[in-house]
């Protein structure tokens, strides 16, 4: 079961350029390693980005 609020939240770090929590790094779609988060992650970015 993925959690909404947490793809949200990956989701508009990496669109943003925010930085990855663990590694104080800017947060990229490769960091997220769980294949299913990974999936919802790309799909909300896909689904809210513009021009896209």
């Amino acid at each position: 079961m993925v959690n909404q609020v947490v793809v949200r939240i990956a989701a508009e770090r990496i669109k943003n350029g925010g930085l990855n929590p663990k590694t104080e790094k800017t947060y990229i779609i490769d960091d997220i390693t769980n294949t299913d988060y990974r999936k919802s992650v790309e799909d909300y970015i896909l689904e809210n980005t513009e021009g896209i």
